[in-house]
């Protein structure tokens, strides 16, 4: 099927690529299809774009790469929900407030998208933790070295 998206124009998705959201995602519950496409060969990041609205795009990253010490501990219901059976077959996902410049975007490590990437099945989850934030800097400012006495 082709798809229009909110960064890439047209694309061309096949059924097995698609991400079943059953409930949608906190105030987007009637977008229940997504596709994960890559935001640019270059970067980490991704599109999470809705199959319905072209509008409803939301650009994604693997928040390990980000913050290496980020745990996420999956619930009970969520693991039955999206039929999870291996560790392996889990992905997740932090949306980002993108922000000018780049440097400051953020990154919500409170609310994970986690995904059965064997059955195609996500949902977006809630975390007690209260060391994540919603808007967290995932980009740390790069330090500049003084070159007095040389």
């Amino acid at each position: 099927m082709i798809i229009e998206t909110k960064y890439s124009n047209s694309v061309e998705v096949t059924e097995d690529k698609l991400i079943q959201f059953e409930n949608g995602l906190p105030a987007f519950e009637d977008e229940t299809s997504f596709v994960l496409l890559p935001f640019d060969t270059e970067t980490p990041f991704y599109v999470l774009q809705s199959v319905q609205s072209v509008d409803t795009a939301f650009i994604v990253v693997n928040p390990f790469e980000f913050v290496k010490s980020y745990q996420v501990k999956i619930p009970d219901s969520t693991l039955e929900q999206l039929e999870i059976e291996k560790e392996e077959e889990v992905a997740i996902f932090v949306t980002l407030t993108v922000r000018e410049p780049f440097s400051d975007t953020t990154a919500n490590l409170q609310g994970p998208i986690i995904v059965n990437t064997k059955e195609r099945k996500g949902k977006q989850i809630v975390l007690s933790d209260d060391s994540y934030q919603t808007k967290h800097p995932i980009f740390k400012p790069v330090e500049t070295a003084t070159k007095e006495g040389k």
